[in-house]
């Protein structure tokens, strides 16, 4: 398998993540594989930092993840600057030093369940640019962290004393996703999650968190996320899929203009758009002649 030949190297992991395939055409490799879920960066890190790798680093689509591989433990030391950059640039996992490192090993760091998902989330939307108020944050904080045992939006309130209009009023004058498809994506990214990193069936996870059967969870995912459940078990890590529902609340205005427009502006990963429906065809059809008229 592929290694890295040198310290501060960049390379790309994608499915089905048995190979390294070194960084050589700069931003524009990342780019291409946009439409390709559970892509992931994996950088190299040494004392000596490349401005290139930096400005990829930086500037990759939103939702490929970076890992970041340390440089020896001798030199870490000696490289602080290297360590604030890391930083800045929000990895996935930091791995230790590893002479040759393998596409498998990678794989199986890229698929590991957060320590705090919850925080991770709210991490990404900041990183993401979502420019929300602190008070919001910690509401979808303790959402991300309630929907492990809430099914319902009633019960959801009740633990955060709020009512649900209240509730529900906060999110929408900000321009995010209302707080019940909060609730429900944080639920099936726990499910993702599961199905990465065992081999239940659907069905048996479904029922442990709370989903009647199978059927009633996979319909749920491709309606809120545009993703099944076989997909979110072939593809690792999770970004990918926080940013698949971004996107689709985007496409479905679920979410302000301002954010719209914010998520717009940087590069991201897009999850190839299904077709529409029949009668989601007629309707863009009427709003469309609507707002030409």
């Amino acid at each position: 398998m592929p290694t890295h030949s040198h310290r501060n190297s960049l390379q790309i992991l994608t499915y089905p993540y048995r190979t390294l395939t070194p960084v050589t055409d700069g931003l524009s490799q990342l780019t291409a594989l946009r439409s390709t879920p559970g892509t992931a960066l994996v950088w190299s890190v040494s004392g000596r930092i490349a401005g290139p790798d930096v400005e990829i680093v930086t500037n990759r689509p939103a939702g490929v993840p970076l890992l970041v591989v340390l440089p020896p433990a001798d030199e870490i030391g000696s490289t602080p600057d290297a360590i604030r950059v890391v930083e800045c640039c929000r990895p996935h996992s930091v791995l230790p030093y590893h002479e040759q490192m393998r596409a498998d090993e990678i794989a199986q760091a890229l698929r590991q369940p957060p320590h705090d998902l919850a925080a991770d989330v709210t991490d990404f939307l900041a990183w993401r640019g979502f420019e929300i108020d602190r008070q919001t944050r910690h509401l979808i904080r303790r959402i991300v962290e309630l929907s492990a045992e809430l099914r319902s939006v009633s019960s959801l309130s009740r633990s955060l004393y709020l009512s649900r209009r209240a509730l529900g009023r906060r999110f929408v004058t900000l321009g995010l996703p209302v707080p019940s498809h909060w609730l429900h994506f944080s639920r099936l990214l726990r499910v993702a999650i599961r199905l990465q990193n065992t081999e239940d069936t659907l069905f048996s996870i479904g029922y442990e968190l709370g989903y009647p059967d199978g059927f009633s969870l996979s319909n749920q995912m491709n309606r809120l996320l545009g993703v099944r459940p076989s997909d979110a078990r072939r593809y690792l890590g999770w970004e990918w899929v926080l940013e698949a529902w971004l996107r689709r609340e985007a496409d479905s205005g679920g979410l302000g203009p301002e954010h719209t427009a914010r998520m717009l502006r940087s590069p991201a990963w897009i999850w190839p758009a299904p077709a529409p429906s029949v009668s989601e065809a007629k309707r863009r059809g009427r709003r469309n002649t609507s707002s030409n008229a």
